[in-house]
């Protein structure tokens, strides 16, 4: 059987490249079980699509720092409910609200939400999606619910909508049609959208993504004061007058006392649907460029791709529609890497560590 404390030793020793530093720093539990011939991790993140390469990552490192005999990793996680803004309690029914925001309009922020709801949901949680952009609700076109209704079980909630296993609810479903607009001053916008958040029934959401309007305005503002929220990204493209947008919007998520997970860059390089060349049409290096100048992370990026574009305008986005392909899978690396920013904090900041022995 394995030495106990030099197992130990060598878990406390591992770095994890998604977390980028060692799961004793990162806070992840590690449980040594069966005297030592069996390891469980558990993470508080979803890692369906991570969880293999972890396992035999460790496994490998185990038998090269010496542990006699073989280890069974076991790889599974737990999420939890996170920090929100002082003086805010969480949402019943929400463990935890992540913002999706960018600083201007269109850098392709509600694609980006609604596929990153897909992914975290593929990574294996429950996730909500709220379409918070009360002036033009696009959610309920890209997830293929226009013309649905909610239905409500005791005349006070409303009952979210499904949509390809998310829960949804957006201003959109609520209009007469989609070209009905929503004329509304900021305060009766601010107090619309509070009643979507707060009127719906959330049924044991791990994650709930709320798509966020364009913009560093007053209701934006409000939201980010009144919405219990996590964590947030802002997306942005690598075009210069873009990125001045996406720091304001960065910025207000600080002011407020909302981390922020990292910057998404969109449209990042266009991908030729005839020959499958990529260009840098709107430039390169904007987004990491953002996030070291404000002292944040590249979450990763994401290419100009007309099948993006398709599937979102028909109801059927990227992940949901291509769950195995190159797009999804940078889809799921994003949420994953957010997720993982959310519960062990940024890389290379430590956090109190747990390795624990069970007796047989």
């Amino acid at each position: 059987m394995p030495d106990i404390a030099a197992l130990e030793r060598a878990l406390a020793a591992y770095v994890d490249p998604l977390l980028g530093r060692s799961l004793f720093e990162a806070g992840v539990p590690c449980r040594v079980e069966a005297g030592g011939s069996r390891v469980r991790i558990e993470l508080g993140f979803p890692a369906a699509g991570y969880r293999e390469t972890l396992r035999a990552g460790l496994q490998r490192h185990l038998a090269a720092a010496g542990i006699a005999g073989p280890v069974e990793v076991v790889v599974d996680w737990n999420i939890v409910p996170q920090a929100v803004q002082k003086g805010l309690s969480p949402l019943p029914g929400v463990k935890n609200i992540l913002a999706v925001a960018s600083g201007k309009g269109g850098v392709g922020k509600s694609t980006v939400a609604v596929n990153l709801a897909l992914a975290l949901q593929a990574e294996g949680a429950r996730v909500g999606l709220l379409d918070a952009d009360v002036y033009g609700p696009s959610q309920p076109m890209m997830l293929g619910s226009s013309g649905e209704r909610p239905t409500s079980s005791d005349g006070r909630r409303m009952n979210p909508i499904m949509a390809h296993g998310l829960q949804t609810m957006s201003i959109g479903f609520l209009l007469d049609s989609d070209a009905q607009p929503a004329i509304w001053r900021g305060p009766m916008a601010t107090q619309a959208l509070a009643q979507l958040l707060g009127e719906t029934a959330w049924d044991g959401l791990d994650y709930l993504v709320v798509d966020m309007p364009p913009g560093t305005g007053d209701i934006q503002l409000s939201l980010s004061q009144r919405v219990p929220v996590a964590g947030s990204v802002v997306v942005t493209t690598p075009q210069d007058i873009a990125l001045l947008d996406a720091r304001k919007g960065l910025e207000m998520f600080r002011k407020v006392g909302i981390p922020v997970l990292g910057i998404i860059e969109n449209m990042s390089t266009h991908v030729c649907s005839s020959c499958g060349h990529e260009e840098a049409i709107f430039g390169s290096g904007g987004g990491d460029k953002l996030a070291r100048a404000a002292g944040s992370e590249l979450l990763g990026q994401l290419p100009l791709d007309i099948r993006i574009r398709l599937q979102a305008d028909s109801g059927n986005p990227t992940v949901a529609a291509e769950p195995d392909g190159a797009l999804a899978q940078r889809y799921r690396d994003i949420a994953r890497l957010a997720a993982a920013r959310l519960a062990h904090g940024e890389a290379g900041v430590g956090a109190f560590p747990s390795i624990t022995v069970a007796e047989d």
